[in-house]
């Protein structure tokens, strides 16, 4: 049998489809067994049932034959092994199911050497039943890429949205900053101006009472003559 799945490898949709092998598989194991021990129209019928379900495993295989082509390299190897083990398993089925099917006279039993054209209108009439079954699942499995797909998409555009927004606001920030610069700058400037114009009405002050000072010193002296 296939080894058990690894959760460390594969991605996700991969996963699925793994587990719902290894269901398939051991449901078409119970229904090959079931076959041995049956003859006529419900060895058939278990025919039918059991082709249904080997069909059902190949399609699951065709689609984790998709899904590990997108894996990254480092995954590629193990999930090929995998694989290539749930195939094998797969082809032994197919092999045992071909010889179960071959055995008519236990297939069909009396049916098939008296009406045989009946038992070929049921057969065909089984393959049409199941090749819409197929159809149907391999549609439904086509719907689902198709929503992973239509997701992804929606998560990327919304990605680029984000981004997109960010930039104005980083864009929006750093003309803000430049803005504050320029008016950090002008107010450097005001405030030096305002510090040397107050520097120059103290030399001013100074120099007024200084001169002043001196006049009342000269009024002074000049009484006392």
């Amino acid at each position: 049998m296939s080894n058990p799945l690894d959760t460390d490898a594969g991605s996700e949709l991969f996963s699925n489809y793994e587990a719902e092998l290894k269901l398939v598989q051991a449901d078409l194991n119970q229904k090959l067994d079931q076959i041995q021990e049956l003859s006529a129209e419900p060895r058939k019928a278990a025919v039918g049932r059991a082709e249904h379900a080997l069909e059902e495993a190949k399609e699951l295989l065709d689609s984790m034959r998709l899904e590990k082509e997108n894996l990254p390299a480092n995954l590629k190897t193990k999930v090929n092994q995998r694989f290539r083990n749930y195939q094998h398993d797969v082809d032994i089925a197919k092999r045992k199911l071909d010889s179960l099917s071959s055995d008519k006279s236990a297939l069909f039993g009396r049916r098939y050497t008296d009406n045989p054209g009946s038992d070929d209108q049921l057969g065909q009439r089984q393959q049409l039943l199941s090749g819409t079954d197929r159809l149907e699942r391999s549609s439904g499995r086509l719907r689902e890429s198709q929503r992973v797909a239509l997701e992804t998409e929606d998560i990327g555009r919304n990605t680029l949205a984000d981004l997109s927004r960010q930039r104005e606001t980083i864009e929006h920030t750093r003309s803000t900053l430049l803005e504050s610069e320029g008016y950090t700058d002008r107010s450097n400037k005001t405030l030096r101006g305002m510090a040397r114009r107050m520097a120059t009405n103290k030399i001013i002050t100074i120099s007024i009472i200084t001169v002043l000072v001196l006049l009342i010193i000269a009024v002074i002296v000049s009484k006392f003559r």
